[in-house]
């Protein structure tokens, strides 16, 4: 899978989430703090890694910043986008599963080694519920998406 992750800060729980995915598999594009060069402000970097999303150049995202809230506000302000923010594993399962989220927003502040892997193999883990409701949420959030843009 193409992962896009952004971070407005070179942190060791950023560079462990870049090598963790890399150790699950998935091609990894960086952006912010962690690409040399790029703009490590989070609303641009969160911005950027959550267009690649939408744009098709990444199937899902992971952003960062300190608290995980800005950058999960810059994420969703991206069409297309479903931005999560998570600090616990049944939050990201749920996040995957009943709001079919394509972008995990993560605190730098919160987010410990182990909290960081337990997140990931949650959010991997689930599959976007089939359940007529549960896409219906997703369908009417979806249509936000349009009204926004008009």
């Amino acid at each position: 899978m193409r992962i896009s992750v952004s971070s407005d800060m070179d942190e060791p729980v950023a560079r462990s989430l870049v090598a963790q995915l890399r150790e699950r598999g998935h091609e990894v594009r960086t952006h912010g703090a962690l690409r040399p060069g790029a703009d490590p402000q989070w609303a641009v970097c969160s911005e950027t890694a959550a267009r690649d999303v939408a744009e098709g150049r990444a199937d899902q995202a992971v952003v960062c910043c300190w608290t995980g809230t800005g950058a999960s506000i810059a994420a969703n302000k991206v069409p297309g986008v479903r931005a999560a923010l998570c600090a616990d594993a049944y939050t990201a399962d749920g996040a995957r599963r009943w709001n079919d989220a394509n972008v995990l927003a993560l605190s730098l502040r919160l987010t410990s080694q182990p909290l960081l892997a337990e997140i990931l193999d949650a959010w991997f883990g689930a599959a976007a519920s089939e359940d007529a409701e549960d896409r219906g949420n997703v369908a009417h959030v979806e249509g936000l998406d349009g009204a926004r843009r008009a």
